[in-house]
């Protein structure tokens, strides 16, 4: 089922490019190649969202069940950091 809004939109001419392209693509009408970008663009922000924090949640879990000692593993990385500096400061003119 549809539903005519009676609202009317203006699009940039990139944007009617970019719709006439998918609908050739989708061999669909302009208007269900707007609702499947519509679709398109809401999952993708979900699915960013969760993708991101899945894998913050992943990486605890692993850190957690493997005893990283954070401590000497942030230690490292400084270490690291400043040597990289200290070769750069050494190659400057």
């Amino acid at each position: 089922m549809t539903i005519k809004t009676g609202k009317s939109y203006s699009l940039d001419a990139e944007s009617v490019r970019i719709l006439e392209a998918l609908t050739q693509r989708w061999k669909v009408s302009e208007s269900e190649g707007l609702r499947r970008a519509l679709r398109i663009a809401a999952l993708e922000g979900e699915t960013d969202r969760g993708t991101a924090l899945d894998a913050l949640d992943h990486l605890q879990a692993s850190l957690r069940s493997r005893k990283v000692d954070l401590a000497a593993w942030e230690q490292e990385v400084r270490n690291e950091r400043y040597a990289a500096a200290q070769r750069l400061a050494s190659e400057a003119p």
